[in-house]
């Protein structure tokens, strides 16, 4: 009796946890589920309604979650943009010339349609692999996964993507220094998709070496790639330059610039109006990610005022509460949803407040670094991943085959992480 009253605090969060999965699970919608599990966790800790208006609400108008969703909405505007302009299919139409081997060509559609984060863009790629394997001895199911899991292998290291961006946001920390630490996980997402996905279909050279250069066109290759070169040079470079600068400005301000640049390039390239743009403001899935994005300060702010990561880090002296916050509550939140947001935005909070009630704030970075890998691989196998089931239902396959394909890959990356975590603590 006295061992459960000692977890009291640990099942009372999983409670909450547990209302925010079963809103995801029945489709309450993501940021409704997020505000209900914030409310239920307020309500549990003893906050009550008014506490949690009180003190968890505010947290959608701080500085820091109005300057991330201005950052994840000019990324949503830009790659909508470069879609409905055709400039993200002509980009690719570019760069055809320079893939020479049947496994290059069928893993650089997906990756390169993987640098933009728009959601199901693993459909929009999925023609594009159909192309690059005519004629190859390759199955539907093959199609199917490899396009799905090469359009992921830059979750790890590009700067673009919303979860990069909340969690160097949560974890206080530039884009440049998270990067430094989980870009492996990208190197690992190569290497295991080869190994598992593509070594195994034997594929032979199906081009000569003389069609391959005569499709080269390197000018039309960097012009049409130019808003998406200038999106993530001129974040990294503004956001270093206005961190020298202007130090105590919020280091979001020179990725948001960046930003906008290659919004003004793409829209200079293609003569669109800003009508047009501003029309882009008001997409369902933009203001939806934006709500998403809200709920999840509101549920830090929360989790913040309700006394939950105070209790939590005097438990079995923080060792397994934080274990659990870095493995087992960004996995299961990620295959619960099969978004990155959510994982990032739910537990990330807690992980990184008891690693300040615990005075290891210098651990930060291999705990966010193990959060983000089993994230990822939760993600990666959520049979509610929007690419996954559109990339199924274009190939007309079905799902259980092809996430046993995605299952050994994927834990993969879970033991990589967890190794190379390991390794990183111990020198």
């Amino acid at each position: 009796m006295e061992f459960l009253i000692r977890l009291w605090p640990l099942i009372k969060l999983l409670l909450a946890f547990a209302v925010m999965l079963i809103g995801i699970r029945f489709k309450f919608g993501l940021w409704r589920s997020i505000l209900a599990g914030s409310l239920a966790l307020a309500l549990l800790f003893g906050m009550g309604f008014t506490g949690w208006a009180r003190f968890g609400l505010p947290g959608a108008v701080q500085e820091k979650s109005l300057l991330l969703s201005a950052v994840v909405g000019v990324i949503m505007v830009l790659s909508d943009l470069m879609a409905i302009s055709g400039q993200a299919e002509r980009m690719m139409n570019a760069l055809r010339g320079y893939l020479n081997r049947p496994t290059l060509r069928l893993v650089f559609f997906p990756a390169l349609i993987g640098l933009l984060p728009m959601p199901g863009g693993a459909v929009f790629s999925a023609p594009m692999v159909r192309s690059a394997s005519q004629g190859l001895a390759v199955r539907e199911e093959d199609r199917a996964v490899i396009n799905y899991w090469f359009r992921h292998i830059w979750e790890m290291c590009w700067p673009l993507y919303p979860g990069i961006l909340m969690a160097s946001v949560l974890a206080q920390v530039s884009i440049a220094k998270l990067l430094s630490w989980i870009w492996p996980g990208t190197v690992a997402s190569l290497t295991l998709g080869w190994f598992f996905l593509l070594r195994p279909l034997k594929l032979k050279n199906a081009r000569t070496e003389a069609e391959t250069k005569n499709a080269r066109r390197a000018g039309p290759a960097f012009r049409e790639s130019l808003p998406i070169l200038t999106a993530i040079i001129g974040s990294l470079v503004l956001e270093w330059i206005s961190g020298l600068l202007f130090p105590d400005w919020p280091m979001e301000f020179g990725v948001l610039a960046g930003l906008v640049a290659a919004v003004l390039v793409c829209a200079v390239q293609n003569r669109v109006t800003p009508r047009r743009i501003l029309a882009l403001l008001g997409k369902k899935h933009l203001l939806s990610m934006l709500c998403i994005i809200l709920a999840i300060f509101v549920f830090q702010e929360t989790l913040l005022a309700s006394g939950v990561i105070k209790q939590l880090a005097q438990l079995a002296g923080g060792e397994a509460a934080l274990l659990t916050s870095a493995i087992l509550l960004p996995f299961l939140t990620a295959l619960v949803s099969g978004i990155t947001l959510a994982y990032v935005g739910a537990s990330f909070p807690l992980l990184i407040g008891m690693l300040h009630q615990l005075g290891m704030s210098d651990q930060m970075m291999p705990y966010v670094t193990l959060g983000m890998f089993s994230g990822f691989a939760g993600v990666l196998l959520s049979p509610l991943h929007v690419c996954f089931l559109l990339t199924c239902q274009y190939f007309k396959v079905g799902l259980g085959p092809c996430w046993r394909m995605v299952l050994r890959p994927a834990s993969g990356v879970i033991l990589f992480g967890a190794v190379y975590v390991l390794a990183l603590m111990n020198f």
